[in-house]
């Protein structure tokens, strides 16, 4: 049974309820959300990519450890598409975190294109890029320092 472009909307709504669970600290709404398959993969702000999905879970767990409390602001949504066999969305998400370690919560933007796909009977993200370019930024910030 394929998900139909309906359910996308519920789906999304969940994306964005694991934003805020992953800022407070855990990844398990991120974790159930994912793709069960192996070619599955996670490029967030704090590391290289991650493919697999053992990988991909260690990456999520590492990405909440940096959290201590979270509130999510808004998702301004630049663009999205679905189709038969597969969806995607590229979306600011903005919200308010504090660093573990950290005494004050600083505001944070993340440029984020998320993909989907069917699995059995519902949507699961199968590829999840986040960073925080979110502004335009002069050509030699893309040179390593």
């Amino acid at each position: 049974m394929q998900p139909i472009a309906s359910d996308f909307e519920q789906v999304v709504e969940q994306h964005h309820a694991a934003l805020g669970e992953i800022i407070g600290g855990s990844a398990e709404g991120f974790k159930a959300l994912f793709s069960r398959e192996d070619d599955v993969t996670l490029a967030n702000p704090f590391g290289p990519p991650a493919r697999g999905r053992a990988r991909v879970e260690e990456t999520l767990d590492g990405a909440a450890g940096n959290y201590e409390w979270g509130e999510l602001r808004s998702f301004e949504m630049v663009a999205r598409c679905v189709t038969p066999d597969l969806a995607y969305t590229a979306e600011l998400e903005r919200f308010s975190a504090r660093l573990a370690g950290r005494d004050e919560a600083s505001p944070v933007t993340l440029r984020c294109t998320t993909v989907f796909r069917p699995e059995g009977g519902t949507w699961r993200i199968v590829h999840r890029h986040a960073d925080p370019i979110a502004s335009v930024r002069p050509a030699e910030s893309v040179l390593e320092t």
